[in-house]
């Protein structure tokens, strides 16, 4: 099954590109994992101090996913597999395309103004041709209407 690898954060245009894989998996029979990265904490000497910044950090992402999960479901019908992660974005990415070989692409959402986002940057410069599936940055600014016709 070919599957797209969405990240998502609280920014529209990941919103715009969880819609345009939502639509892209449908046409093509296929499936949609949203990922949300963690950033990783900075050290606190206290130890339960250090636990609840991470428990909350968990929980707002989890919450984040599962409000995007049940958009993709009541728009396309699609069920996504959700993945939370802690750690440098483009690492994680790369493992978690290299451990599922259904993986299709990754799809990233690019601001409509603005400087790009880390992974856009990353993806577009250092890594362009590294990973073994296409990036496809879409394009904060569109409507729905676009997404729909171009997906």
């Amino acid at each position: 099954m070919r599957i797209y690898l969405v990240v998502i954060d609280d920014s529209p245009e990941s919103k715009i590109a969880l819609r345009f894989a939502a639509r892209r998996a449908v046409k093509t029979g296929g499936g949609v994992e949203i990922l949300t990265l963690l950033p990783p904490q900075e050290f606190i000497a206290f130890g339960g101090v250090q636990a609840t910044i991470e428990d909350e950090a968990r929980q707002q992402a989890e919450a984040l996913l599962a409000s995007a999960a049940g958009t993709i479901l009541d728009e396309s019908g699609l069920r996504p597999s959700i993945t939370v992660r802690e750690g440098d974005g483009p690492k994680v990415i790369r493992e978690i395309i290299a451990a599922n070989p259904d993986i299709a692409a990754l799809v990233l959402g690019a601001a409509a103004s603005g400087a790009p986002g880390k992974l856009v940057s990353h993806f577009s410069g250092t890594d362009a041709g590294a990973l073994p599936v296409p990036v496809m940055m879409i394009p904060g600014s569109l409507t729905p209407e676009a997404i729909d016709r171009l997906s």
